[in-house]
């Protein structure tokens, strides 16, 4: 029991104290910059083509799902008659 606490206390030390070498680059100030330029393009498209994509991509699913939702309650509302 008392072997199986110290193991579990040295993998909390080694876990704990261990830090991560790699040093990345800030990259805050460049997308300030970009963000608050006054250019004309809306704020959800300055990411680029990614955003862009995602922003169709959204409005397709959007719209799509609203004309099925639509769509489904005319089915429940006016149910077919059974002869």
């Amino acid at each position: 029991m008392m072997r199986n606490l110290l193991a579990l206390h040295q993998i909390g030390q080694r876990t704990i104290s261990t830090t991560s070498h790699r040093h990345f680059k800030n990259k805050v100030p460049e997308k300030q910059k970009l963000f608050q330029e006054d250019d004309g393009i809306p704020l959800y498209l300055k990411g680029g083509i990614a955003d862009v994509l995602l922003y169709k991509a959204t409005m397709i699913l959007t719209v799509g799902g609203t004309a099925y939702a639509m769509y489904q309650l005319a089915v429940a509302a006016f149910p077919k008659k059974q002869e």
